[in-house]
C-alpha cells in the first residue's frame, strides 16, 4: 500500500530539486531530505528512535509537580 507521500516522491523525484521546492513552497533541504529518505527507506514516514527519553530539568521537576497537583485537586472537586 502506498500513501500519498510516497506517490509525489514518485512523481516529483524525476524534477529538480529547485521546481519541487518551489512547487510546494518549501524549502530546498527539506525537499532534499525527503526524496533522500524516500530513495534509501521507500517510505518517507517518520521511524522509531531507538534513544532513550530526556532526562528531566531541574525547571521542569517543579512544573511537573504543580500540573499533577492541580489535576488531583480537580478530580477531587469532582
Amino acid at each position: 500500500m502506498q500513501t500519498a507521500s510516497t506517490n509525489i516522491c514518485e512523481r516529483l523525484c524525476n524534477k529538480s530539486i529547485h521546481k519541487i521546492s518551489l512547487l510546494l513552497n518549501i524549502s530546498r533541504s527539506t525537499v532534499s531530505g525527503i526524496i533522500t529518505k524516500w530513495k534509501q527507506l521507500g517510505t518517507t514516514e517518520t521511524q522509531v528512535l531507538s534513544s532513550s527519553p530526556r532526562k528531566m530539568t531541574e525547571r521542569g521537576q517543579p512544573m511537573l509537580k504543580r500540573k499533577v497537583r492541580r489535576s488531583c485537586q480537580l478530580s477531587a472537586k469532582s
